[in-house]
């Protein structure tokens, strides 16, 4: 676990859990972080809303499946009416990730998947994620998360007119669901070019949100599961703990998974995913950096940039966290800044600017 010079000694915790166990060992490990203080614990939602009005923390970590009030219950409440950080541990089951994904949805910052069981001696492996999820909270801007909630699904962009060639790259990490969300469900069903996203997410949690960007959006939406043929009009996520890579053979390009070393902390890591786009689609290639914390994706945007390709970073405004984002602006990898909402219609843009420019074909 990596530690933090500058961290405000001033940030205060709540934790919230049904177990007593996990309330315990969660707050000694957030007692063990640079300037985290836990400041009070609850064991249901009517108790955290108490300890949050009494209490006012800086971040809250919780719980989903509580009695008497559960964790939907408290984000509704407090985002309606004093919003703050939420970071939502949950189980690692089906059940769990489409709970998380809800969560997320009503206002939660970040995720961290539980141990296998409410009481279990393994919970202190998602230490480093539980420091890595309450960093990235801490940095969150909750006016643009409150302004993301609200931004409506847009009606999907005209398609542009393209031989199939192309190739859409997608990095995000804090905040990134519902962004990849409305800009999945904003693009056509005539895209022309496939999509390839990484997320920072646990495994099985990614998984959970392509099938539901899959009920949402006009395109084909699938977690990678590896050799699939890239073609145009389909989404591939990077499923958790893999690096998403492509690989060309004489005859087509091909996803290939792997779980190389971790790159920035995070495995899969989007850097891994467009640096390979750049060695094999080149100036076929729009790469889009999204909302989230750290610098993953800045030099695998340079690379598409160096090969001839198309580079959006989202703005300022419109990021829960402007960490990404940032990096890659700052290292020049990034040729237009978009809000979320006219996002969608840059990536169409920039995929028909590749068209006009008439480029080959990969090899």
């Amino acid at each position: 676990m990596s530690s933090s010079n500058n961290a405000d000694p001033s940030t205060t915790v709540l934790v919230v859990d049904d177990s007593t166990f996990m309330r315990r060992m969660i707050s000694d490990m957030i007692s063990r972080f640079p300037g985290y203080e836990v400041i009070g614990t609850a064991g249901d939602g009517k108790e955290a809303l108490s300890a949050i009005e009494r209490l006012d923390p800086d971040l809250v970590t919780l719980d989903i499946e509580m009695p008497r009030l559960d964790g939907f219950g408290v984000l509704e409440r407090v985002m309606a009416s004093v919003p703050r950080r939420f970071v939502v541990l949950s189980a690692y089951t089906a059940e769990g990730s489409r709970s998380a994904l809800r969560a997320l949805d009503l206002g939660a910052v970040e995720l961290v998947a539980k141990p296998s069981g409410p009481i279990s001696f393994d919970v202190g492996l998602v230490e480093s994620k539980l420091y890595q999820a309450l960093e990235a909270a801490r940095e969150a801007d909750i006016a643009a998360l409150l302004r993301q909630r609200s931004i409506e699904r847009a009606t999907p962009v005209r398609a542009p007119d393209l031989a199939g060639d192309g190739v859409v790259a997608i990095a995000a990490s804090t905040g990134g669901p519902r962004a990849l969300n409305y800009i999945v469900s904003s693009l056509p069903a005539d895209l022309g070019a496939a999509v390839l996203v990484v997320q920072h997410m646990p495994p099985g949690f990614t998984a959970t949100l392509a099938a539901r960007l899959d009920e949402m959006a006009p395109l084909s939406v699938a977690e990678a599961r590896g050799g699939e043929i890239i073609v145009p009009n389909h989404v591939w996520l990077a499923p958790g703990d893999f690096h998403m890579r492509v690989r060309c053979d004489e005859r087509s390009a091909r996803i290939v998974l792997d779980q190389r070393a971790l790159i920035w902390g995070t495995r899969p890591a989007a850097d891994a995913l467009f640096t390979s786009l750049a060695d094999t689609f080149g100036r076929h290639t729009v790469g889009v950096v999204l909302t989230g914390m750290g610098r993953d994706g800045s030099a695998g945007l340079a690379a598409i940039r160096a090969a001839g390709g198309r580079t959006l970073a989202q703005d300022r405004e419109s990021c829960v966290v402007y960490g990404m984002p940032a990096r890659a602006v700052e290292s020049g990898a990034v040729e237009r800044s978009v809000p979320l909402s006219a996002l969608p219609a840059a990536i169409v843009d920039s995929l028909a600017s590749l068209s006009r420019a008439g480029v080959e074909r990969p090899a």
